[in-house]
């Protein structure tokens, strides 16, 4: 499989700690309901599932936000549940409510009966990759993603999304076999799902672990860290002669940046919680670092948007520049943006990163 020559390769540079003439930048959940276009092709799609399953929406959807904005990278448009889907949990979106699962994992023999699914269920999913990417053109790099095995963990068990995760962590403090055995299969799910998105076309694939930050100290190592390393060493890290820079987002992770500075990955995401300056200092010798702005500065008028990113890229200092590797910097949210977000203030933070990134180098 060709696809066109990459023009725009900063988000990549920046992956593998080589300069960049400005901090690439690109927003968890880009495509997504914030957008008038693509509520147009949700309710197309007639739900989310529609939407996420079918080859032409999720292009559609994925490349709508690089219409409006000068963003420096893709990311698939698809859910993190999809590989618990797939193992025949039965996942549904309501109108108006998160996900939730038909069959939760709750017991011995769910645990027992779990296994990697056949990466063919996910066939959509391998699709939509090849044909974003096909339709990029090579304007910016594809990224490919995943659940942790934790995140997904916590899914499964509660069957939805929580707000105390009683269930998930009652099976982990009494029956911690149980969660491991889950956790084991998860990691080989996702690494093989994983795999397969590099194969289909992604240039980097990231792993969310969005709900690390919930566990207590001991334990994120034990049932968080350990799988998601897991994940890392079985993932291919080159295809078709290219780097695949892999990433890892810990929400509520900053605690143990120094223990993630230890992960087989290029790049840490960082939440909003954690000061820019001071990850630089204790892991940006090995890490490219990913972050970190509050979703919520983009409900603040423009100008004050632009000096919150001003803050942020400040923060971080001036990055690597001329040859070989050094400390960089990847602009992100500090978490998935809000659907209440006015789409003109997207536009705002996208370009006062390019300008902000780029005077502070010259």
């Amino acid at each position: 499989m060709s696809f066109a020559p990459l023009q725009n390769d900063s988000f990549l540079r920046a992956c593998l700690r080589q300069s960049t003439d400005h901090t690439p930048v690109w927003l968890m959940r880009q495509a997504g309901r914030y957008l008038p276009e693509y509520l147009a092709t949700r309710a197309k799609a007639g739900s989310f599932m529609g939407l996420a399953t079918n080859t032409d929406y999720a292009t559609e959807v994925t490349l709508q936000p690089l219409e409006r904005y000068p963003l420096d990278a893709a990311i698939l448009f698809s859910d993190i549940l999809t590989v618990p889907d797939a193992m025949g949990l039965g996942l549904s979106f309501a109108q108006g409510e998160g996900p939730r699962f038909a069959h939760a994992v709750r017991d011995e023999a769910a645990v027992a009966a779990l296994q990697v699914p056949d990466m063919d269920k996910l066939r959509y999913v391998f699709d939509a990759v090849t044909s974003i990417r096909k339709a990029l053109n090579g304007r910016v790099p594809l990224i490919g993603f995943s659940g942790s095995p934790w995140t997904l963990a916590c899914y499964m068990v509660e069957g939805k999304g929580s707000d105390d995760y009683r269930l998930v962590k009652s099976m982990l403090y009494s029956r911690p076999d149980l969660m491991h055995r889950m956790l084991q299969v998860n990691a080989d799910a996702v690494a093989a799902y994983l795999n397969a998105q590099i194969e289909a076309g992604a240039q980097a694939v990231m792993i969310f672990d969005s709900w690390g930050g919930v566990l207590a100290d001991g334990a994120f190592q034990q049932f968080s860290l350990a799988y998601t390393q897991q994940v890392l060493k079985q993932l291919k890290t080159e295809h078709n002669g290219q780097r695949i820079p892999r990433l890892v987002f810990t929400k509520g992770g900053g605690l143990w940046l120094d223990e993630m500075a230890g992960l087989d990955c290029e790049v840490l995401g960082l939440d909003w919680t954690v000061n820019l300056a001071k990850a630089r200092a204790l892991v940006g010798g090995s890490k490219a670092l990913q972050g970190n702005i509050d979703p919520n500065v983009l409900f603040a008028p423009p100008a004050q948007i632009a000096a919150e990113v001003e803050r942020v890229v400040n923060s971080f200092g001036v990055p690597h520049q001329g040859a070989g590797q050094g400390p960089t910097h990847i602009f992100n949210l500090g978490h998935g943006i809000s659907q209440h977000t006015p789409p003109e203030h997207v536009a705002a933070l996208v370009e006062a990163v390019h300008r902000a990134s780029r005077q502070i180098r010259a």
